[in-house]
């Protein structure tokens, strides 16, 4: 059984334009579930699943009834077409296609069209009748289309998309690297690329035989509102959604910043990817040691009432909300040890997917909905999972 979340997104987002496209009943049934709230005119946003977060547009006709979903892949079309390279087909159908992929860096900035460059054009303003120069202000503009990208200082280096690829080739010290996926986001002020780690995570090899693939991305702005960055993560990055949850996920990371030399001093990058990897065999290791733990109902019980504490001063009403939240893990539990066996791994796997896509929030100034939305991107579980990991090592040792 092969962790795949790239293919969990792809499976998940096609079950959700099918379902609507049963029928507006469906549709609504979600809203009222909880699963999708409206944010204005025929815009949704997704609140649970592997695509929470995301924002889609719904297009009905004149009786009402829902005829297409449009979901925001935000990939640049700004040259005609979705700029994307992949090995493997994206959820939206969208970009090139290549089976097998390519180590050709000159090939995939084409397929990917992103195969121009960024320039430094002084900021001008216009004063009475005269056309002055803003100091030390610039705009950075794409060079085959002119689209001005974003403002930026004087000491702004600009990291060209070739350049890019290049680092991460370097990176890894070999130049036969297959290139997963490549393209631009938001009409070319983000550009991403993607490579495939040889060695993948395997949890409990020749049993469950749970692979946990890693890619390893880079992630430049041309706009100046961020640092490049280099990540080790679980997803292919073929979209908007796929490269904030990569970001999300990322199981580390080194940004970049825009100066003269950034992607030049490999050596604290290799550095720190050496001790990712490291990581990585460390985390196999001990997930491995979770699948041999054996791990009884009430331990479960014992665990999660530890991770969600509750006073006994505590109000009726948390008290509710703590009982149906208990009563919801042990079913969850269960579910996964008919598959997984009654084992740590299973506990942990039940608690990951709980906070990751049925764990509530407190509703907040901006309303329950998009705070629910809002949890993934600020990393708030994260915590919880390291204390439901570092619990279970201790179990398991």
């Amino acid at each position: 059984m092969a962790t795949d979340v790239n293919a969990a997104f792809a499976q998940e987002k096609a079950g959700q334009i099918e379902a609507v496209h049963d029928e507006a009943r469906a549709f609504q049934e979600r809203i009222d579930q909880g699963e999708i709230a409206p944010i204005g005119g025929d815009r949704y946003l997704v609140l649970t699943g592997w695509d929470e977060g995301e924002t889609f547009t719904v297009r009905r006709n004149t009786q009402g009834r829902i005829e297409q979903i449009l979901a925001q892949h935000g990939l640049d079309t700004t040259t005609g077409g979705a700029a994307l390279y992949t090995t493997t087909p994206a959820w939206h159908g969208l970009g090139a296609v290549i089976p097998g992929g390519t180590t050709d860096i000159d090939d995939v900035l084409k397929l990917a069209r992103i195969d121009w460059e960024v320039s430094k054009q002084p900021v001008l303003y216009e004063w009475v009748d005269d056309l002055r120069d803003a100091t030390d202000r610039y705009v950075t503009v794409r060079t085959d289309t002119g689209d001005a990208l974003g403002t930026v200082g004087g000491r702004y280096e600009v990291f060209q998309n070739r350049r890019v690829f290049e680092f991460l080739q370097d990176l890894v010290q070999h130049h036969d690297a297959v290139w997963e996926s490549a393209g631009a986001l938001r009409g070319g002020r983000k550009v991403f690329v993607t490579m495939r780690i040889p060695h993948s995570i395997v949890i409990d090899r020749g049993g469950l035989d749970d692979e946990i693939v890693l890619y390893l991305a880079a992630v430049n702005s041309h706009d100046g509102t961020s640092s490049a960055e280099s990540i080790v993560t679980p997803w292919r990055i073929a979209c908007g959604n796929t490269e904030r949850f990569a970001t999300r996920d990322a199981v580390h990371r080194w940004g970049i910043r825009h100066t003269k030399g950034g992607l030049s001093n490999l050596e604290e990058a290799r550095r720190t990817l050496g001790l990712t990897l490291a990581y990585a065999k460390s985390f196999e290791a001990e997930e491995n040691m979770f699948v041999r733990t054996e791990l009884l109902v009430d331990d479960f019980h014992t665990l999660i009432d530890g991770l969600w504490p509750v006073g006994e001063d505590a109000k009726k009403r948390s008290k509710t909300f703590a009982q149906n939240r208990h009563d919801e893990l042990d079913g969850m539990f269960r579910e996964q040890a008919r598959k997984l066996g009654r084992t740590a791994y299973a506990a942990e796997r039940t608690i990951t997917d709980f906070l990751d896509h049925r764990a509530g929030v407190v509703p907040r100034s901006l309303g329950e909905d998009l705070a629910r939305a809002q949890r993934s991107l600020e990393g708030t579980n994260d915590d919880l999972k390291s204390q439901t990991h570092r619990k279970l090592l201790l179990l398991a040792r």
